[in-house]
């Protein structure tokens, strides 16, 4: 179940609150009141929170429309995520007993994820954004923040492949001046996570407006650049604390850029068999023996 904005699964809730059962209004009234902490905790955990049973708190989910629990929380994460401070991102995980404990459960959180990804990877959707790249007359590629990492990872590969590739430098005064010859021959790639950049919008809305075609690499459904995009792929990048995980982002990237060369094998072939040639002549890489004493 997806949600337009922000507000639509509490007002959902609100509206529903008058068919609830006592232990059902008691969360509802706890996830209206403090939506942020709900969505990280667990069903057991809210039950305990307002003196309810685990399987109350699974009922209230089901009543609202989700299949379980953890569609609901993954509902509440969402409408919150572009909400969040930093501060408040780290205030609302639980504090781990030791680093391991930690680290063992962002791990587990980044397999999952994987996971999910791999279920639900749309193996047409990809190729056409293949298409839509190899297609382009330019291509620009734009992300904000860490995003940026993952642009500037996105562009080297494409660069390998077709020529015309720009990275939108989000160090520079002007964005809108690196785009302003964009036009409807060209490709606009947006990789935006939460909290969303304004700036990113503002820059798929330029390029719309000259007609070029927008690939977005974003997180759900939800997110405002999927509805604009004419392509979206979609990969969840889960909030650890202080940090965004770039774990899953990184795979839809790699699977663009291996759609995108299976199409044009023949092409990087020739490319690499001359990039070998200069590497070798200037010595760009150390050679094994190199490193013997």
């Amino acid at each position: 179940m997806a949600f337009k904005t922000n507000e639509d699964l509490i007002k959902i809730i609100q509206s529903n609150y008058y068919k609830f059962s006592k232990g059902q209004k008691a969360i509802a009234q706890f996830i209206i009141e403090q939506y942020d902490k709900a969505a990280f905790m667990t069903a057991a955990k809210i039950g305990k929170t307002v003196d309810v049973s685990e399987s109350t708190v699974v009922r209230f989910a089901t009543a609202l429309g989700f299949d379980g629990f953890p569609d609901l929380q993954q509902a509440l994460q969402v409408m919150i995520k572009n909400k969040l401070t930093t501060v408040q991102r780290i205030s609302l995980n639980e504090t781990p007993k030791d680093s391991e404990e930690f680290i063992n459960k962002i791990l587990k959180n980044e397999i999952h994820s994987l996971k999910n990804y791999l279920e639900d990877l749309d193996q047409e959707r990809l190729n056409n954004a293949a298409s839509l790249i190899l297609g382009a007359k330019k291509i620009y590629i734009m992300g904000m923040r860490s995003s940026y990492a993952l642009a500037l990872y996105l562009g080297f590969y494409l660069d390998v492949i077709v020529e015309n590739v720009k990275i939108v430098n989000q160090n520079t005064n002007s964005v809108f001046e690196q785009l302003v010859r964009i036009n409807e021959n060209d490709l606009f790639i947006i990789i935006s996570y939460p909290r969303y950049s304004r700036q990113s919008m503002d820059a798929v809305n330029f390029a719309m407006d000259r007609k070029a075609k927008v690939i977005a690499i974003t997180d759900t459904e939800a997110s405002p650049f999927y509805q604009l995009a004419d392509i979206a792929l979609l990969g969840k990048s889960n909030m650890v604390s202080f940090v965004d995980s770039l774990v899953t982002p990184m795979a839809v990237i790699n699977s663009l850029i291996m759609s995108v060369g299976m199409q044009e094998k023949d092409e990087i072939v020739k490319y690499f068999d001359l990039l070998e040639d200069v590497w070798d002549k200037y010595s760009i890489y150390n050679k094994e023996n190199d490193f013997k004493k």
